[in-house]
């Protein structure tokens, strides 16, 4: 592979440069900054985020660069592990900017979003978040891009998939982490209004445990019909696992940050999730530019499968460097982010496969929602409403 990511997993820093690559150097470059769980029960979830990255800078500079202004660029990504931590996430935000000067820093938590929001308007340095949690575009922050749609889309579609075909009484069982708890504080009240009932609530560690049956068993005493459950893929699919082994018939609601096709490596297949109700998985996508971009991905990947993290911040960093274009600027992180609504409407399918049609006045992005459901071994895409 011709295009190598910087890592750190501690404290400190090494570059590219420092590496060896001192012909590269004659070159201008840009850095795109990277925060986020790359060691810990979150690592995998943080790899798989990377991975988008790395792939879209490969072939940025696979293409010869980028031009902005009339000047030849290459991308270069910078990763710091934060271990999930806000304020890890903060401290490394600030030593990219400070010795890498980098104009953005993508971080996949929102703990790391709103610790980065704290500091980043005084940095100058705009936050790429990949949390679907509202609250990050409704703070007013001037600098931020919230990569995904708002979570609360697939809040009513998961209850019409569910009460009627299970029941009314759910066990809540979810990662205890801010972006499971602003989920819990959202989906309570919508469940309850729609009739149904919370029996138990137990959130968990899902980013430090590695065992569930206790936080499973107290809650599975309460005899739910369903369980609402959901974080990294790989704790998600223990839970799963451990409820089935403890004797749990029921559904599973499954929050967008956990997906289906990755659980199910965890699970020993779509058994046991028979029943789940989560996001659709892009190598389930049908579209034409979602499967051109699986295909991509594998030859980039070794055959790995890529999931909404590696897609998502895929398009992130691609739109990134289209808005440096279309600003004339690759260090003015606020005329970037001026521009990147009309860079999202300008981009290919290509670059663009989950059809994100823009970003909103608040710096979200638009797009519809896409749920699936596990039906007969099966994954089956269910329509938004």
């Amino acid at each position: 592979m011709k295009f190598k990511t910087t890592i750190r997993l501690c404290a400190g820093l090494l570059t590219a440069g420092a590496l060896g690559a001192a012909p590269a150097l004659a070159q201008e470059v840009v850095k795109i900054g990277y925060t986020g769980p790359l060691s810990g029960g979150a690592a995998q979830y943080g790899k798989n985020v990377l991975s988008g990255m790395e792939m879209a800078v490969k072939e940025v500079n696979d293409a010869g660069g980028f031009d902005v202004a009339g000047k030849k660029y290459k991308l270069e990504l910078v990763a710091l592990d934060d271990k999930y931590n806000p304020s890890e996430a903060a401290t490394n935000t600030q030593r990219l900017v400070q010795q890498h000067k980098t104009p953005a820093v993508l971080t996949p938590h929102s703990g790391g979003i709103f610790a980065m929001q704290a500091i980043n308007e005084q940095l100058k340095v705009l936050v790429l978040g990949y949390s679907s949690v509202p609250q990050i575009t409704a703070r007013g922050n001037k600098l931020t891009l919230r990569i995904p749609p708002e979570y609360t889309v697939y809040i009513k579609p998961f209850i019409e998939q569910t009460m009627a075909k299970f029941g009314k009484n759910v066990a809540i069982a979810s990662a205890d982490h801010d972006y499971g708890k602003a989920w819990v504080a959202a989906f309570k009240p919508a469940w309850e209004a729609a009739g149904g009932k919370v029996v138990a609530e137990n959130l968990m560690s899902y980013n430090r445990a590695t065992d569930f049956y206790s936080g499973v068993s107290r809650v599975l005493a309460a005899k739910p019909d369903l369980m609402f459950i959901g974080g990294a893929s790989e704790p998600t699919g223990l839970v799963i696992k451990q409820a089935r082994e403890l004797g749990f018939k029921g559904g599973f609601m499954i929050i967008d940050q956990a997906k289906i096709d990755e659980i199910a490596k965890i699970t020993g297949g779509l058994g046991p999730l028979e029943g789940a109700v989560g996001v659709l998985p892009v190598v389930d996508d049908q579209k034409p530019a979602a499967k051109d971009f699986v295909a991509r991905y594998r030859k980039f990947a070794n055959g790995r499968d890529p999931g909404t993290e590696a897609m998502f911040n895929y398009t992130a960093v691609h739109v990134t460097v289209d808005a440096m274009k279309l600003a004339g600027t690759t260090t003015d992180a606020m005329a970037i982010r001026a521009n990147l609504d009309k860079a999202f409407k300008a981009m290919p399918p290509s670059t663009n496969p989950f059809g994100f049609t823009g970003v909103d006045d608040k710096g979200g992005t638009t797009a519809n929602g896409r749920i699936a459901v596990v039906e007969g071994g099966k994954v089956k895409e269910i329509a938004i409403k």
